[in-house]
């Protein structure tokens, strides 16, 4: 197998793992089914969480986690943010408004919604951390569906059952609830489920140009009291996980700004966003990002 990724050149692995890794979300449901009052659930998370998001590495309210199996990665993270529930709400349980979310990621180059005979749809491209033509890039659809909303609570979700590389069961899942003092707790999900062929490839590029990157979750500490992260494909998710994570907050965080401002403001915050944890998330300098997302983004318009 280690012949097959050491005779694949540098920039093609780093694609098509670029492929793999954007288009994660939460994995197929648990065998225990749905929770019967979602809201509550995710209410006594908040409680749990508390001492976790006064005080983390973060310097922010926000608490992540990572997992594992034999055939599934998932990421999620639990955050507390200063906007209005009603506000995140009829922002997010929009499909359109994901697309100017998902355009933010480094590795998203197009994004269209849509709604057919089953529903709503967002056609995603997937590519490089450099601008390329669409017809370079990888595209994925996702199914979108609102599973709950309520005055207090929402639950959405955007699924693709098939993508590059052995990879499938894509979902990025988002659900909130409404807190005191005016704020709302997000918990995000990002999972895949990956088979042979893609387990080869996530090797590939974590033994060549992934094999110093790592996550957020400490595994101990150096000689110097310096922080050990975790890397494999769980520093991946993680990784992928926070960028989503931004990307939603920067897109909120410009709401109430003049439309015409919002691209450019948002832009601006992801990428300093991303900045304040350089050694997981640095990855091109911002006069490239801006570059790079003005142009998707006003092919995006077209």
């Amino acid at each position: 197998m280690n012949t097959l990724f050491q005779m694949m050149p540098l920039r093609r692995l780093a694609l098509l793992l670029a492929i793999c890794l954007m288009c994660m979300g939460t994995g197929p449901a648990t065998a225990a089914g749905p929770d019967p009052n979602p809201a509550a659930a995710l209410h006594a998370k908040y409680a749990e969480l508390g001492p976790q998001l006064s005080n983390n590495p973060f310097k922010r309210p926000l608490h992540l986690v990572s997992t594992e199996s034999s055939s599934q990665l998932k990421g999620d993270i639990y955050a507390l943010v200063d906007y209005p529930f009603a506000a995140v709400r009829e922002a997010l349980t929009d499909p359109a408004h994901w697309c100017d979310v998902l355009i933010l990621h480094l590795n998203t180059k197009y994004c269209r919604a849509s709604i057919n005979k089953t529903g709503s749809m967002l056609a995603v491209s997937i590519g490089k951390k450099n601008f390329q033509q669409l017809e370079d890039a990888h595209r994925v659809d996702f199914s979108y569906g609102v599973a709950t909303t309520t005055p207090e609570y929402f639950d959405v979700g955007l699924y693709a059952p098939k993508g590059p590389l052995g990879t499938s069961d894509y979902r990025i899942q988002l659900e909130a609830v409404s807190t005191q003092a005016g704020k709302t707790f997000l918990h995000l999900t990002y999972s895949y489920t990956h088979n042979l062929v893609a387990r080869v490839a996530m090797r590939g590029y974590l033994a060549t140009i992934g094999s110093g990157k790592v996550g957020f979750t400490e595994t101990g500490k150096q000689s110097n009291g310096q922080p050990d992260y975790i890397g494999g494909v769980r520093g991946v998710v993680e990784r992928n996980t926070m960028r989503y994570y931004l990307a939603i907050d920067a897109y909120l965080g410009e709401l109430s700004t003049p439309p015409a401002e919002q691209l450019e403001k948002r832009l601006q915050n992801w990428f300093t966003a991303t900045e304040r944890y350089p050694r997981q998330l640095h990855e091109v300098e911002r006069a490239d990002y801006l570059d790079m997302k003005r142009r998707e983004y006003q092919r995006q318009q077209q």
